[in-house]
């Protein structure tokens, strides 16, 4: 990172081949150590110290349950690279770290308190990367963020892991398989770091990708939870983006301190695609954006339409609804007529005009005819009947 130390290798990669990555065939949870280490492992240990790995020329020199075997034996060795992979560390682990390496308290703060965005900061001889990985996960159908710290230092590099991804122990094995990458020094193990996130982001790519073909499936087919899942995704793909934009100018700044410090040309091309990919996924993830506002505002012109044709059927029916009303009201009148005067002419008094009429019954049967043909004739000129 720096001017080289007296008695460190050189550095060259011209010529070497990128080592290809060894994926397992399952997920693997986060960076783990072989089975026999984990048994022989304090249990006050495993659950923060998940690696702690000494290197000479790219092989495994020495591999320690305890950060301070780990100090003690690289005070003791010469030339060596330490590789120190941590899970959550408490701040007192952090601070022994911080004193053993002398890394900068502001790191040190955002090492421990995590949520941060991805950034590089460069702190004297020591750069401080912090990546946002991400895994698809498949039954759930929904992106799981981890976040990854790296101190990178002149015979160092270190990893504060918060979360279950990246799956660090798959880098391992990959630059364990390649000495001849791995004796280049702690910049060969943060690129292998940077390429394993930002490959990591390809199967998270693909999921969101099927996620927005099933919901613009969802979308036509009239699904009324579909609104739920856009707003959803939309807000992964937001931390999606969160976690992959900021990596160009990172990627850019530290191509830039390589040629500074004049690390090694192939080294620099490797980082070159590694920036390439970031720049691929960053596209994708715009277009997803773009894409899930176009979907949002087709489901609401869907929705809208759905609503004016429940509202104009609603109307229909009413209207419908009215004219019955209108029907039932004129028969009612007209049937009404005839009994209101019958109920006059049935009162039982002695002084009633034409009570003891010769004509009295016949005039009340065509009072009655004359006004429910009346009626009549007035509601079918309304329409009403």
């Amino acid at each position: 990172m720096g001017s080289e130390p007296p008695g460190r290798r050189p550095r060259g990669l011209r010529g070497l081949r990128k080592p290809a990555k060894k994926r397992p065939a399952g997920p693997v949870p986060a960076e783990t150590p072989d089975a026999s280490e984990a048994a022989e492992r304090p249990a006050e240990a495993a659950s923060s110290v998940i690696n702690a790995v000494l290197y000479r020329d790219g092989r495994r020199v020495s591999t320690h349950d305890t950060l301070a075997e780990a100090f003690r034996q690289q005070r003791a060795t010469s030339d060596t690279l330490a590789w120190i992979g941590l899970h959550r560390p408490s701040r007192d682990e952090l601070l022994t770290l911080a004193s053993e390496f002398d890394l900068h308290p502001l790191s040190v703060e955002d090492a421990l308190e995590a949520h941060q965005r991805p950034k590089l900061e460069r702190y004297g001889h020591t750069l401080f990367v912090v990546l946002r990985a991400a895994r698809y996960l498949d039954d759930p159908e929904e992106v799981d963020f981890g976040e990854l710290h790296v101190f990178v230092g002149r015979d160092f590099v270190l990893t504060v892991r918060h979360g279950g991804a990246p799956d660090l122990s798959a880098v391992r094995a990959r630059m364990e398989d390649a000495p001849e990458l791995l004796k280049r020094g702690p910049e060969a193990v943060l690129y292998a770091i940077l390429d394993a996130v930002v490959d990591g982001y390809a199967p998270v790519v693909a999921g969101v990708q099927n996620d927005i073909d099933e919901i613009e499936t969802e979308v036509f087919g009239g699904d009324p939870r579909v609104s739920r899942r856009i707003y959803e995704l939309s807000r992964e793909v937001v931390e999606f983006q969160r976690a992959t934009r900021p990596l160009n100018g990172m990627l850019e700044s530290l191509t830039a301190g390589f040629e500074k410090y004049a690390i090694d040309e192939e080294l620099r091309r490797y980082l070159r695609d590694v920036a390439d990919h970031a720049l691929h996924t960053t596209d994708r993830v715009d277009g997803f954006r773009q894409a899930l506002q176009d979907i949002l505002a087709v489901n609401a012109t869907l929705v809208n339409q759905q609503q004016n044709a429940e509202m104009r059927a609603l109307a229909e029916a009413g209207f419908e609804q009215n004219e019955e009303i209108k029907k039932i009201s004129s028969w009612a009148a007209i049937l009404f007529a005839p009994t209101l005067v019958g109920t006059i002419y049935g009162m039982n008094f002695d002084h009633m005009p034409e009570l003891h009429w010769v004509f009295g019954y016949p005039f009340a049967i065509v009072l009655m005819a004359i006004v429910c043909t009346s009626l009549y004739v007035i509601f079918k000129r309304r329409d009403w009947l």
